[in-house]
């Protein structure tokens, strides 16, 4: 046993649960939380420090090799969250800590030095002519005329598309690139476009009543509830800004990066004298590097981020907004599987600082916790100003006949809307032109090699291609199998609705907004333009459309097909139907021309629907939570879901079932609240040439399920595995294909 005041405590990304121990001769001793290199059996890793001067069992230590950081990466309050997340979702520490930091601090590079661009010219004139003719210049040229901006910014604003007309106005002595110094927060947040939006007497109330909650102590979590379209950005930038005039920080969580462009600019314009910096996978290593630094080091008065933007390391962090806090995409599904909306709010607990959770739709553990007076409500029920919430009308397709899934009568109300010149938006949730490629004479069709799943055709790529494990596939002219010169497809994705719409509206530009669509950078910022400048539009697109989107001129939606999610196995899956149309129908009369959103379904006598058309979201949500209490699902039961796959046959049910077999002493010593489901095959047996299965733990006490997670992370550490099995623990899931 060592103890020395030399000794460090070191966690790796290892998928291991415990630190290592090490020796540290240099002087001065990094500090918890900062980066060293540190030998492992024949191999060097980059490690972070969580302890100094320990005790250590053994009685030897290897040295470490270098300290990479002078200052810790990590403060004391960051470091213990993800120590606490760690815990909580039952996940090595090394791989929690080390997915908190941007790609490039992971390799063990050092910080960068962050730089700032200034105008650089007396004649302002002069330089306009020269740049008349180079957009992207002339841009520039206007934004560093308003105010200097740091690389960070200029990343953010332009997606990573201004070094090389930067570069260009240097040359021309236009700009010039200085490093930032050290950041006195007394810039004067007035502006006068602030005011261009007055806030509605609803607005107002609310606004008054959000700062009387973010100032009391205790403080509790804020749910703002406002209908789509009543302003919730508007009492955003307010409640930043009452932050801001303290000198702190202030974090704006997002689900999708696609909602970025268009908010970040919005922010940028309420608070030109202030960095707003965005983080979000869009960005490359470096971009994202700098971005997260300058917000670590006190740089960025606003970050504008999506889920992993929770673990960014600030200064002096003073509120957290978390918008469309319902959205799945805030709950990662790979690896490390945390939520960022419930770290957000364990963050902002810890750091005694307000947060705020806006929605049209919120979460049911949202609204159970507004109910129990755990979080403060408020409800924004009105649109400002004269826009009014859009009607709504259902389109029975049992007597219909459909053109790619769209009825005559919904094409009939495209064409109204075109002829008045507004814009108009088709929602269906699948991509590609058919899910179902087949031939009618043999039974051939086109599945997955590697997954328990028919592969998607689309045709303008003129393959198939699974949607799963994306394996491509080219498609021949006749059936592999008879030879049968003509196959045929069913069903429908985007695509074919965007080639049944160019056909019925030759002269109208139709715009498809989906993965396929968008996956170039930069791409999904220029289709949006082009529906925001108010001109005759048909968009027809996926979930991408479904939240944040602000289109004056779009007065009608129609969703094209909801029957799945009516009928699904998966208890939350009309939840999320219920969010899902909400949200879509919020797109409608957003400008001052009344809205319409149309809803085509086989089922509109279901009682789920009827209820949310003519009572609301609050209503069915109201009636979910009756129906998960008496099944004592989530809110009011607590799940976790362990998976096991490999490419052999049924290794990982193999896996589960030991695992569940060691487990029965526990569960007989326990108090009976802890039940086991399975295990089973997953929904998708096979995906990507991997056999899956899965094992449900469930509880009526978060107490007893972590305390038995504690003991099946014992059990399965202790039992044998084949190399080539994966197991991953997921608490409280919400994804369970």
């Amino acid at each position: 046993m060592t103890t020395s005041a030399t000794t460090l405590r070191v966690v790796i990304p290892r998928p291991l649960y415990q630190a290592y121990d090490y020796d540290c001769s240099e002087q001065p001793l990094p500090d918890v939380g900062c980066r060293v290199r540190v030998p492992l059996g024949p191999h060097s890793l980059v490690g972070i420090v969580v302890e100094r001067g320990v005790t250590s069992e053994f009685d030897t230590l290897r040295p470490i090799e270098a300290i990479l950081d002078t200052h810790p990466l990590f403060d004391r309050q960051l470091l213990e969250l993800l120590q606490w997340a760690s815990v909580y979702y039952h996940h090595p520490i090394g791989e929690v800590l080390f997915a908190s930091l941007p790609k490039r601090l992971r390799k063990g590079l050092p910080l960068l030095q962050n730089f700032a661009w200034h105008l650089n010219c007396d004649d302002l004139t002069v330089a306009r002519q020269e740049t008349k003719r180079a957009k992207r210049q002339s841009e520039l040229l206007e934004q560093l005329a308003v105010n200097s901006l740091t690389e960070a910014q200029l990343t953010s604003l332009h997606l990573g598309k201004w070094r090389s007309p930067m570069k260009a106005l240097a040359e021309k002595g236009f700009a010039r690139r200085e490093v930032v110094a050290p950041k006195a927060r007394n810039q004067s947040l007035e502006h006068p476009n602030q005011h261009l939006i007055t806030l509605s007497e609803e607005q107002e109330q609310c606004m008054t009543q959000l700062l009387a909650n973010i100032t009391e102590s205790p403080l509790k979590p804020v749910l703002v509830h406002g209908i789509t379209g009543s302003g919730k950005t508007e009492i955003y930038l307010r409640a930043i800004k009452s932050v801001l005039t303290q000198g702190k920080q202030a974090l704006l969580m997002i689900p999708e990066i696609g909602l970025t462009p268009q908010l970040f600019q919005r922010f940028c314009d309420f608070f030109p004298n202030q960095t707003v910096v965005a983080l979000h996978s869009g960005l490359n290593d470096l971009e994202r590097a700098q971005n997260w630094q300058s917000a670590h080091t006190g740089e960025a008065d606003i970050v504008v981020g999506t889920r992993s933007s929770i673990f960014c390391g600030f200064q002096n962090l003073g509120m957290i907004i978390i918008d469309e806090e319902h959205d799945g995409s805030f709950k990662q599904q790979e690896t490390f599987k945390y939520h960022a909306r419930d770290l957000a709010v364990k963050r902002a607990s810890q750091l005694k600082i307000p947060i705020i959770l806006g929605s049209a739709t919120p979460a049911l553990e949202t609204l159970l916790n507004a109910e129990r007076k755990r979080y403060h409500y408020l409800l924004l029920n009105q649109r400002p100003g004269s826009r009014t919430r859009p009607k709504t009308k259902l389109i029975d397709t049992r007597d219909q006949t459909l053109d790619a899934g769209v009825s005559k009568s919904l094409l009939a109300e495209v064409d109204n809307q075109i002829k008045d010149g507004n814009q108009v938006m088709l929602f269906l949730n699948r991509r590609g032109f058919a899910p179902v490629l087949l031939c009618t004479q043999c039974g051939w069709h086109a599945i997955c090699p590697a997954c328990d799943a028919d592969m998607t055709f689309h045709s303008s790529r003129h393959k198939v291609i699974c949607h799963h494990c994306d394996f491509q596939q080219t498609v021949s002219s006749q059936c592999p199998s008879c030879k049968n010169p003509q196959l045929s497809t069913q069903g429908h994705g985007t695509e074919r609705v965007e080639n049944l719409l160019c056909a019925n509206f030759p002269d109208t530009l139709v715009v498809r907004i989906d993965r396929d669509t968008t996956s170039r950078k930069g791409e999904l910022a220029k289709k949006l333009d082009i529906v925001r400048s108010g001109k005759p539009v048909i968009l027809i697109g996926t979930q991408m459309l479904t939240k944040g989107h602000d289109f004056p001129n779009l007065t009608l939606v129609g969703i094209l097909d909801i029957d799945q999610a009516l009928f699904s196995a998966d208890y939350r899956a009309q939840e999320q139907l219920a969010q899902q149309v909400v949200q879509v129908s919020g797109r409608a009369g957003r400008g001052d021309k009344p809205g319409l959103v149309v809803l085509q379904t086989s089922q509109p006598e279901h009682p789920m629907l009827n209820q949310l058309l003519s009572k609301g979201y609050r209503a069915v949500a109201q009636q979910f939570l009756v129906e998960r209490q008496a099944w004592q699902y989530p809110p009011f039961g607590f799940q976790a879901l362990v998976r096991a796959n490999a490419p052999p046959f049924e290794v990982g049910l193999v896996f589960l079932q030991t695992l569940k077999n060691d487990l029965k002493p526990v569960l007989e010593a326990g108090q009976g609240d802890v039940n086991l489901m399975g295990p089973m095959p997953s929904p998708l047996e096979k995906r990507a040439n991997r056999y899956r299965y899965q094992l449900l733990v469930s509880s009526t006490r978060r107490s007893s399920l972590h305390c038995f997670l504690d003991q099946l992370i014992s059990a399965i550490q202790s039992i044998k595995k084949p190399k080539e099995l994966r197991f991953t623990v997921d608490v409280d899931p919400t994804n369970f294909m």
